[in-house]
């Protein structure tokens, strides 16, 4: 029997190595799209490339092609050359604040790019599985309590608006090609290889610096956004698992709870036995202070959005009863994970300055 053989963009980011991490586990021969720069941006998936990917019955391929979402021609010679049984779109500019920033750019990455990558799906491997990477920001402005694949999109981003585009091309390509393409709507995931400029990492990376004395204090900006966070490791099985469904659909995937970026906050330090506190102002006024009076944490308007997405939490009921998925890391969990693996990362920085 064939091998299958995966294709993902953004496979250098969190999401990506996380996918070819499992992929590989399973025996698919693994193709990565990754851009050419001068910042080559591979620390995440590194040690596949150094591994010798052998199993006990077979032995598995992990190729990066490089290619980009803007680049209609670098995606179908990729198309041609792997003939992939399955296809990962996870590529994008992906982070919401700087979509504000740069929105023609985010709007062709993440929303054209999808589109590119379908019609060459759909021309060149139309037997090939696809998988879109759809996002809780689409919803946006929430109606409703919570949200399942039936509550309406209100995207307040250019980053979310690219995202409900995309999702709808791919059920208009499912729809008229009869093509097996799903839309994953996944909350908020997180892990020690989330990137650095994004909140719960920030609040992780800054906090153990700040416990061993390398780092004075943290800028944060809204600490009410209230987000349903899991674990990408745990999110990725899911997106797998929608491509060995016989039929394609759209599946919202989360935990189910929600909780603020203050909650957050206070679950890092209290894993670094890191005593703070509010000094009970809100809003831009508020901080937190330690023990001596210092200021460890502020509050900067300059990390507000321009429009702000203050709720989200999944409905994942459809997953968990039609995939048979659950969310294995809890809240207290996941934060405990990433706040122990920044600090080994600030005790490697310590000790290296005090060798110079």
């Amino acid at each position: 029997m064939n091998k299958k053989r995966a294709l993902i963009t953004g496979i250098t980011g969190q999401d990506g190595s996380y996918l070819a991490q499992l992929l590989l586990e399973k025996g698919y021969d693994v193709h990565g799209l990754v851009r050419r720069s001068s910042n080559l941006n591979r620390n995440r998936i590194d040690f596949f490339l150094d591994l010798d990917h052998t199993t006990q019955n077979s032995r598995f391929a992990f190729n990066l092609h490089y290619g980009n979402l803007t680049d209609s021609s670098s995606i179908e010679n990729i198309m041609e050359e792997v003939k992939p049984t399955e296809i990962y779109n996870l590529g994008a500019q992906s982070h919401v604040k700087i979509s504000f920033d740069v929105p023609i750019e985010t709007v062709d990455v993440t929303g054209l790019g999808t589109l590119r990558l379908l019609d060459a799906y759909k021309r060149l491997c139309p037997e090939a599985r696809f998988y879109q990477a759809s996002s809780s920001e689409m919803f946006g402005e929430v109606s409703e309590q919570t949200q399942s694949e039936e509550t309406p999109f209100h995207p307040r981003s250019p980053y979310g608006c690219a995202k409900v585009y995309s999702f709808w091309q791919t059920i208009n390509y499912r729809e008229s090609y009869g093509l097996h393409a799903s839309n994953g709507i996944l909350f908020n995931h997180e892990s020690e290889r989330r990137g650095e400029n994004f909140v719960t990492r920030k609040i992780t990376r800054g906090l153990t610096r700040i416990k061993l004395g390398s780092q004075q204090k943290l800028s944060l900006g809204n600490l009410d956004s209230k987000r349903d966070w899991g674990y990408a490791k745990d999110f990725v099985e899911a997106m797998w698992l929608m491509l060995q469904q016989s039929k394609p659909d759209d599946y919202v995937i989360g935990t189910g709870e929600t909780h603020s970026v203050r909650e957050f906050l206070e679950e890092s330090a209290n894993n670094l036995s890191l005593k703070i506190k509010s000094n009970g102002q809100t809003g831009i006024d508020e901080k937190y202070l330690d023990e001596n009076g210092n200021i460890v944490v502020e509050v900067n308007p300059e990390y507000f959005r321009p429009a702000e997405v203050s709720f989200l939490l999944a409905n994942p009921k459809k997953a968990k009863d039609q995939l048979h998925w659950e969310p294995k890391t809890k809240f207290k969990e996941l934060v405990q994970i990433m706040t122990n693996h920044d600090l080994k990362i600030a005790q490697e920085e310590e000790y290296l300055k005090n060798r110079k």
